[in-house]
């Protein structure tokens, strides 16, 4: 990245706690406490009343591009995470061509660079073409100038147990992740919504928990075998998080996310038929949403991730059935886990910074995000207004998407700046300009 300019935050609570004062010169944080000079050639951020927290990093997101450009790009989707408090995004795989070799990667990585929002980083697939049946050039990938390290065939499960030991075997020797989309296909087929009390009223086919749940047992214990690293994307039923527990107590190398809408939503909304809540894993029940906000608070659940999935308006228009799965997420996920963590006393803003920042970028292996706010460090700080409300209005948000659920919903807090790699890509709540790297190396 280019050099960038110098800037005083002053006033702001960092993770929550005591106001001070953060000087950020050259893409570097250089001071951090209360009552600093304002350099001469300080652009000055008064930040009295909000609340600093370093950049989130967002390990499930999809982008579209290349080839689903009808529903998003990496210049909108990476709009939608800096006005969502991102300062690094983690493109899933399923573009058209899907993201199974390194040129594919390399140029979705080219993308983020020139769009300049937010540091992109794909996801490789695991098998070819999401197809289950061979390996992706996984070595490729890593050893490409993406250097991936995160792979998923997410949106499709690696049902296999034999290619799904051979991907663990494979990236185990790069320290690399396969995420799995916990879904077994043959106790889903034909699927509709969660399987329950909801389902059987409205004669929807059920989507049983043990699906999700039997996946994860058996890839667990496959990690548990190679000594590879698992990562379970979108946990949402209360049996998946006491395997998750189970596994953690046993030293397995485990990591699970949750999804906003699986921290707030339930499948009562389906009593609706607005195929905006249909959505892979389904919303599950109210003691499933209890169930993964205690775990994401307790630390068996590692992270939030947002599974931002645009669609076209007439892809989640007209009848359920026929309904494309999927919501957006980037420009929320604050709001929603704010409300559903740490308004209900679950978690506290540095809990928050642990599970939307750090912890994401540990997994994603992103040496310059997830970073404490200190001297010394890499300046991907956001700043955020705690008291703020808003009522969601998908047609007022950057990504293409208009299929939030959260639509005409009042949530809390705002982000109102955001700082990548030193660069004010948001002021007051608004974009501002991309990094200056992003026009000068493309």
């Amino acid at each position: 990245m280019s050099t960038t300019g110098t800037y005083l935050i002053r006033g702001a609570a960092v993770l929550g706690a005591e106001p001070a004062d953060i000087r950020i010169e050259n893409g570097v944080i250089t001071a951090v406490a209360p009552g600093l000079p304002v350099p001469g050639d300080a652009q000055l951020i008064e930040a009295e009343g909000l609340i600093a927290l370093p950049g989130m990093v967002d390990l499930h997101t999809h982008l579209r591009e290349p080839g689903r450009e009808d529903a998003e790009t990496v210049e909108t989707g990476t709009r939608a995470a800096a006005l969502g408090g991102f300062t690094a995004v983690h493109a899933m795989a399923n573009s058209m061509p899907v993201a199974d070799t390194a040129g594919v990667v390399e140029q979705v990585l080219s993308l983020g660079e020139r769009a300049g929002w937010v540091d992109v980083r794909p996801v490789g697939a695991v098998t070819v073409g999401l197809a289950g049946e061979k390996l992706a050039e996984l070595g490729a990938m890593a050893d490409s100038r993406a250097r991936v390290r995160v792979f998923s065939d997410d949106g499709k499960c690696v049902w296999d147990p034999v290619l799904m030991r051979r991907a663990l075997e494979y990236v185990k020797a790069f320290d690399g992740v396969i995420a799995q989309h916990a879904q077994e296909p043959r106790l889903t087929e034909g699927a509709q919504m969660n399987e329950g009390e909801v389902s059987a009223v409205l004669g929807l086919a059920g989507w049983p928990a043990v699906a999700e749940e039997s996946i994860i047992a058996r890839d667990v214990l496959l990690a548990r075998h190679t000594g590879s690293r698992l990562h379970v994307c979108h946990v949402s039923t209360a049996g998946s998080v006491e395997i998750l527990r189970w596994a953690k107590e046993l030293g397995i190398r485990v990591t699970a996310e949750v999804t906003p809408h699986h921290l707030l939503l339930t499948d009562e909304l389906v009593r609706t038929y607005d195929p905006v809540y249909k959505v892979n894993p389904p919303l599950r029940t109210a003691a499933d949403v209890q169930a993964v906000r205690l775990g994401l608070a307790d630390g068996t659940i590692d992270i939030v991730g947002t599974d931002h999935a645009p669609h076209p308006s007439e892809h989640k228009e007209g009848e359920w059935a026929g309904a494309a799965m999927g919501m957006t997420g980037l420009e929320t996920a604050l709001s929603v886990v704010q409300h559903a963590m740490i308004d209900t006393g679950l978690m506290d803003w540095a809990g928050f910074a642990r599970v939307t920042s750090r912890t994401p970028a540990l997994i994603g292996q992103l040496p310059d995000q997830g970073r404490p706010i200190a001297a010394g460090e890499p300046a991907n700080v956001i700043l955020v207004n705690p008291t703020a409300s808003r009522r969601v209005d998908p047609s007022k948000m950057a990504t293409k998407g208009r299929n939030s659920p959260f639509a005409g919903l009042d949530l809390p807090g705002g982000v109102e700046a955001v700082f990548y790699a030193g660069h004010p890509t948001v002021l007051n709540g608004r974009l501002n300009t991309p990094h200056p790297a992003a026009s000068k190396e493309f």
